[in-house]
């Protein structure tokens, strides 16, 4: 544990708390949560489902789950073997490592990535290995920022136990390509690896043109392509699809060996999850068809997007639009900003977003392996999961910094 410190996330938080800015740093809505699920939770505790649910998941939930991504895997998902219902998807990544990962066993992580994936890893005594996308010079779009096929492969030992997938992709924003997928899949097969393959902004896409295809980019799951659902485990979460981050509901679906793997670790971290909102969660499922509510905070979410993305290149921070997920990055390299020794750019600059213009952002470089930190140093990361008047409010503040309020 020495080599841990506190997250980011908490840093700049806290930061943004004391100079009272408008928090476009840490990932989390503060809008409030659908009123039906909100209604369904309040009812799951007054009809007393306030034991200990079944470890893992509640039947209800695991049920709607199949049903939903059932159609999406194009199979019947078994609802008591292949689904295991999480602490957010959070535990799910670490419940997974701790099943799968021996120590000494080597884990592909693609960067940049969620800060969670390599802490897990380092506690199961495996070795991170880190892979870096590659922007194209001036790339103004996630679909710019591409896999190294050969970079990927030579990072393959006779170690390497697990790969981790991010898509859509915090804090990038980008929708892995079919052909992308296809050659993770064709590398699994190779070297007979596993996939955590984590989802958890599956909801939140974008139409977006795929030019190496010359068709729509959409969110493609790589547990659908040949072979590889035997050798995936694909996690998602409710805090992300009905912005209720505090309520850590997750689950993992994989096939029945490495489900039961997962479900055997989640016993001893926390056993089961809270019954009363993993009722409510089922409930909102089994409801977001007829309520058309996936495209809903799909379409919201893009109006958000465009409104951020359009005030950044106003202010000449010019973004990458992102595909998926509720973040975008964004260039800093016309901020003049002092940075002391020691000290990385990135989080020199987003100190001073959020100090002195009164804006949190949070610096990627902590989404990187050291070697590679410097690929951040004129970036920057915003989420867009606010309300629309926060991101008036942070719009009007960075157009003070640039003269042009």
């Amino acid at each position: 544990m020495q080599g841990f410190g506190a997250t980011v996330f908490a840093e700049f938080t806290a930061l943004a708390n004391e100079h009272k800015a408008v928090n476009l740093g840490q990932g989390f809505p503060n809008f409030p949560a659908p009123e039906f699920i909100k209604a369904a939770a309040q009812q799951a505790i007054a009809a007393d489902l306030n034991q200990y649910a079944r470890g893992a998941g509640h039947p209800r939930l695991v049920n709607a789950l199949a049903r939903v991504y059932g159609p999406l895997f194009g199979r019947t998902l078994d609802p008591l073997h292949e689904i295991v219902v999480t602490v957010g998807a959070t535990e799910g990544i670490f419940a997974t490592i701790q099943a799968l990962v021996n120590p000494g066993d080597e884990v592909i992580l693609i960067e940049p990535f969620y800060d969670s994936y390599p802490a897990s890893i380092i506690m199961a005594g495996g070795t991170p290995v880190y892979v870096p996308l590659r922007a194209a010079d001036g790339a103004t779009g996630a679909a710019q920022w591409r896999l190294d096929e050969a970079e990927l492969a030579a990072a393959v030992t006779e170690r390497t136990r697990l790969l981790i997938l991010n898509t859509p992709m915090n804090p990038v924003g980008k929708l892995f390509t079919q052909a992308e997928l296809e050659a993770i899949a064709d590398l699994a097969h190779r070297h007979n690896l596993l996939v955590l393959s984590d989802e958890v902004y599956e909801w939140m896409t974008y139409p977006a043109a795929d030019e190496a295809a010359g068709r729509a980019l959409t969110h493609v799951r790589i547990a659908t392509l040949p072979g590889m659902w035997e050798r995936t485990i694909t996690l998602g979460s409710a805090g992300k699809t009905f912005s209720v981050t505090g309520w850590k509901i997750g689950w993992a679906i994989a096939p029945p060996h490495l489900a039961h793997a997962v479900l055997m670790a989640h016993q001893w971290i926390p056993f089961a999850v809270a019954t009363p909102l993993q009722e409510a969660v089922a409930i909102a499922l089994e409801q977001a068809e007829e309520r058309d509510y996936f495209h809903e905070l799909s379409a919201m979410y893009l109006g958000k997007r465009d409104k951020l993305i359009t005030a950044l290149d106003g202010v000449g921070l010019t973004p990458v639009t992102p595909d998926g997920s509720y973040f975008v990055l964004f260039d800093t390299s016309s901020l003049t900003v002092p940075v002391t020794e020691g000290q990385r750019r990135d989080v020199a600059v987003c100190r001073w977003l959020t100090t002195e213009a009164g804006v949190a952002a949070i610096p990627p470089s902590p989404f990187y392996s050291g070697p590679h930190q410097h690929l951040t140093d004129n970036l920057a990361r915003f989420c867009f999961c606010k309300t629309d008047e926060m991101l008036d409010e942070a719009v009007r503040r960075l157009q003070a910094i640039a003269g042009l309020s």
